[in-house]
């Protein structure tokens, strides 16, 4: 029996000690455990753990942040900053979830994708 993967749920791992220079262009996800030095666009989630670094700019549909990123970073739905996050830079995303001892040292813009510009009037 045949089993259909879908793009998005393949994950590509950027090893610890391994450092990337230049621009990164995936479908599906990516785990990064080293150093990535240049802008990447993902269809997927991007996972950076506590020994990951970024320094560019992001575009995703997920993240999760537990390492260092300085850049900017534009993600679909839901950016994560966890505990050992730290991150310098510009976030544009529809939901922010900051866990105790993150550091983000930038601007934040969360767009709600489909909410209304004015608000409801009660009649």
């Amino acid at each position: 029996m045949s089993k259909n993967i879908s793009e998005e749920s393949k994950t590509s791992t950027i090893a610890a000690g391994v450092e990337i220079v230049g621009e990164i262009k995936a479908n599906g996800n990516i785990r990064i455990d080293g150093t990535v030095k240049g802008n990447i666009t993902l269809t997927g989630k991007l996972v950076v753990v506590n020994t990951g670094v970024i320094e560019g700019d992001v575009k995703c549909k997920n993240a999760n942040i537990a390492g260092k990123f300085d850049g900017k970073i534009n993600v679909e739905e839901t950016l994560t900053l966890h505990e050992t996050a730290n991150l310098h830079g510009d976030i544009v995303t529809d939901k922010l979830v900051v866990e105790n001892g993150a550091v983000f040292t930038g601007t934040c813009n969360m767009d709600r994708k489909g909410s209304s510009s004015q608000p409801s009037q009660s009649k």
